[in-house]
């Protein structure tokens, strides 16, 4: 099944994505950037999402980063 997933550098392009059915918000994460997804702000379709929710045709996923390299603290 087709996802847009959102561009996280800041130029808000949404690319599509094939993805398989049943596929999670935390298996997506999981492929596409690793690490601890608390570090991350992950949205479908603009609303905040759990890794537990199940993804479906035509969602916008976007994935930013809580904390952005070199902002100041």
């Amino acid at each position: 099944m087709k996802i847009m997933l959102i561009d996280s550098t800041g130029a808000g392009f949404a690319s599509p994505l094939d993805v398989e059915p049943a596929t999670t918000v935390g298996g997506l994460f999981l492929e596409r950037v690793g690490g601890d997804p608390k570090d991350y702000l992950i949205r479908v379709n603009r609303q905040a999402a759990t890794i537990h929710q199940t993804l479906q045709e035509g969602d916008r996923v976007s994935i930013t980063p809580v904390k952005i390299q070199g902002a100041a603290a």
